[in-house]
C-alpha cells in the first residue's frame, strides 16, 4: 500500500508534468533545439533508455511489460517493437496524450496500452517485466522501497528502475536548483545512496524472491542517474500462450 509521502509526492508531479512544464517536457522528448543544459539531460536520457532496454529480451513475444511512469512512450515503443504487450501508465494525461499523437505504427504482435493513473494500482495486473525509468527518483528510499515491493509482487522476471545516487556533485547541483530554470523546474530529486537503498530493498518481504543483479550509472553533464535491475532467482518469464487477460482502464 502506498504511504501519505508517496501520494502527496504523486500529486506534485502530476501537478508539474501536467501543468507547469508541459512545453519543457514535450521539447526536450522530441528532437526540437534545446539549450545546451537540456541537451545533456536529453543525451543522457537516451543513454539510460538504452541501458535498460539491454536489460531486456531481445523478443519479447508474448511477454507483457509495465512501463511505470511513461512519459512520451519512448521506451514503450522499443518494446512493442520487440513484441511486447505493454501497459504503459503515467500520472499526467497531457504525457499520456502526447504519446498517444507520437505513437508510431508497430508492426508485428507488439502493441501499447497507454493509461493515466498510479504505476501502483494492482488493478493493472500481473507483468513478465517492469521498467521505472526516471519515475521513482523524486521519492525518498523508503517509498522508493515500498513502491518497488508491490510491482515486484506481481512481476515474474525483472523490475528495472532508476535513482537519483547521493553523490556529492548532484547533491551541490540538486540544492542549487540547476536542473531547470525556476519557471519550470521539476519537484525535487531525491538522492539516496546504494548502502541505504539495498537495507531498504532487503526488509520488504515482497522482494525476498528477487537479486540485485546489476546496475550501471549515467552520468551526462545535468543527467545523473543510476539503472538497477532486481531480478528474480527463477527462470526467465516465458511468453503467455494464451494472451494476457483484459484489465480495466485506469483514470485519474
Amino acid at each position: 500500500m502506498a504511504s501519505a509521502s508517496y501520494d502527496a509526492r504523486r500529486g506534485e508531479l502530476t501537478t508539474y508534468f501536467d501543468r507547469t512544464a508541459v512545453e519543457a517536457w514535450s521539447r526536450l522528448t522530441s528532437d526540437a533545439p534545446v539549450s545546451r543544459i537540456r541537451a545533456t539531460v536529453r543525451a543522457g536520457r537516451d543513454a539510460m533508455r538504452a541501458t535498460l532496454l539491454s536489460w531486456l529480451p531481445a523478443d519479447m513475444t508474448g511477454l507483457r511489460l509495465l512501463d511505470a511512469g511513461c512519459g512520451t512512450g519512448a521506451l514503450s515503443v522499443e518494446a512493442a517493437r520487440r513484441g511486447a504487450e505493454v501497459v504503459a501508465i503515467d500520472v499526467s494525461p497531457t504525457l499520456i496524450d502526447l504519446a498517444r499523437e507520437r505513437l508510431p505504427a508497430i508492426p508485428g504482435a507488439g502493441r501499447i496500452d497507454f493509461r493515466v493513473g498510479d504505476m501502483l494500482d494492482p488493478a493493472l495486473g500481473r507483468f513478465d517485466y517492469v521498467v521505472a525509468m526516471d519515475s521513482l527518483i523524486h521519492y525518498r528510499a523508503a517509498d522508493i522501497a515500498r513502491a518497488l515491493a508491490a510491482l515486484g509482487a506481481r512481476t515474474d522476471g525483472s523490475v528495472l528502475f532508476t535513482v537519483a545516487p547521493r553523490t556529492t556533485l548532484l547533491t551541490v547541483m540538486h540544492a542549487a536548483g540547476k536542473f531547470f530554470p525556476r519557471g519550470d523546474r521539476s519537484p525535487a530529486i531525491v538522492p539516496v545512496t546504494e548502502r541505504g537503498l539495498r537495507r531498504r530493498i532487503s526488509s520488504e518481504r515482497a522482494l525476498d524472491g528477487f537479486a540485485w543483479s546489476q546496475s550501471h550509472r549515467i552520468n551526462s553533464g545535468f543527467y545523473l542517474s543510476n539503472a538497477v535491475a532486481l531480478t528474480r532467482a527463477l527462470s526467465p518469464p516465458s511468453p503467455r500462450k494464451n494472451g494476457s487477460p483484459s484489465v480495466p482502464g485506469v483514470r485519474s
